[in-house]
């Protein structure tokens, strides 16, 4: 049986660019957020589609198309390192720990260094609003590992894009959730979000997008 890692009186978290050796990893943490949300039917991403759309065929720097970071986590302090000339520097927190945390997934999540684990990421790439003078950031994906959950990751996975926001000048910071997903909303609200109620999203996919895009006489879809 695979060990499972425990952490017992403090976790340490870092928040960080991924990087392409990190896809193996996204791609399962894509996988259970895909399935947290009842789209495991539709999720057909692959590690290598992942591979080629965030890196390989992606020429643009950091911030500038799809960007991920990476949630890692460990029973250890992170080395404190910074670059004078850095895109961006790692964020760093440790938490004391009213009881222990395990993790059933550690082997399955840990990376090459052995008291390091993956515990989450968050998926966001630039948009632009004909309403305001500069772009912003729109938010895809956030998703924490559920035995990590409650302890203040999914907003220092926030904060990190909230503040390259604010770094570059940005105008907003933009994400969807579902409905029926209540501590989600009331952790947004928590963080001085608001929500946006008139508005909905629609979206052409499969069949319709293909239909759509073939057709002479756009009439017919009225």
């Amino acid at each position: 049986m695979a060990e499972k890692i425990s952490f017992s009186t403090q976790i340490s978290g870092r928040v960080r660019l991924a990087t392409e050796s990190d896809v193996p990893h996204l791609h399962k943490l894509m996988y259970q957020m895909a399935k947290y949300h009842n789209y495991a039917k539709v999720f057909n991403a692959t590690e290598a589609s992942i591979s080629t759309n965030l890196f390989k065929s992606n020429p643009c720097p950091p911030f500038y198309s799809v960007t991920a970071f990476i949630l890692e986590v460990s029973p250890n302090n992170f080395p404190k390192k910074t670059t004078k000339h850095s895109i961006f520097d790692p964020i760093q927190k440790t938490i004391n720990l009213d009881s222990p945390i395990v993790d059933p997934e550690s082997e399955l999540f840990r990376t090459n260094e052995d008291d390091i684990f993956i515990a989450g990421y968050i998926l966001f790439f630039p948009s632009y609003s004909g309403y305001f003078e500069k772009p912003g950031f729109f938010i895809e994906n956030m998703y924490v590992r559920e035995c990590y959950r409650k302890y203040g990751f999914g907003k220092i996975l926030f904060s990190a894009v909230a503040s390259q926001a604010a770094k570059m000048g940005f105008s907003t910071v933009d994400w969807l959730t579902v409905g029926w997903n209540v501590d989600a909303i009331d952790f947004y609200l928590g963080m001085g979000a608001y929500i946006m109620a008139d508005v909905k999203r629609f979206r052409l996919s499969g069949n319709g997008l293909d239909a759509f895009a073939s057709s002479e006489d756009a009439d017919k879809f009225r």
